[in-house]
């Protein structure tokens, strides 16, 4: 995956300037990362925007303290996509000891869909109701699965990458996505279409 170019000059020093506690710099950094971050952040939350919003903050506030340590093995990119993983992975994990604690299992909320009008009600309808099961499908694979599946299938990661930034094995990497892929298929049934 390539980083975009800044416009002065390498990241890296951008990375320096923010270290050096310089604020324009971290808001060109921000500027560089923040939408295509909230967009996997998004995902990764399956699609519930407000847990996304939350998800892309909690990055930020981590990265910025670990800055100083970055060093520059993986793009910038892909390390705040690491850290993005491992926040929903740990709330996740906290959500499920707060629903045990309540005595049930807590279901995610089913994602927002917008509504909107088009020349065709039933094609619309078709159309939206796809996307929503796709959503729901989605917004109901266990967090490891569904980090997996995005960083592979969205965002075009290798097995191997994945197993860097998430601290997993490749062999982990590779059963996780193709258990994502197996469970969507299960619940979306044979129209939904396997990629690579």
């Amino acid at each position: 995956m390539s980083e975009p170019p800044t416009p002065d000059g390498s990241e890296s020093v951008l990375i320096g300037r923010v270290v050096d506690g310089d604020e324009r710099a971290f808001r060109e950094l921000y500027r560089l990362h923040a939408t295509p971050l909230y967009r996997f952040a998004l995902r990764l939350t399956g699609g519930r925007e407000a847990d996304a919003e939350d998800l892309v903050q909690e990055t930020w506030s981590r990265a910025v303290r670990k800055l100083s340590g970055f060093e520059g093995r993986a793009a910038l990119r892909s390390w705040l996509m690491a850290i993005a993983t491992r926040a929903a992975a740990e709330r996740y994990r906290a959500e499920l000891r707060e629903a045990g604690q309540a005595g049930g299992v807590k279901a995610a909320p089913p994602p927002h869909a917008s509504a909107h009008t088009a020349t065709s009600a039933a094609s619309a309808a078709r159309s939206i109701t796809g996307r929503i099961d796709l959503e729901r499908a989605f917004a109901a694979l266990p967090v490891g699965y569904r980090s997996v599946l995005v960083l592979h299938d969205v965002e075009g990661f290798r097995h191997r990458e994945i197993a860097e930034l998430l601290g997993i094995s490749i062999g982990t990497s590779k059963s996780q996505l193709a258990r994502a892929r197996k469970r969507l298929r299960d619940t979306l049934g044979d129209g939904y279409a396997r990629t690579g």
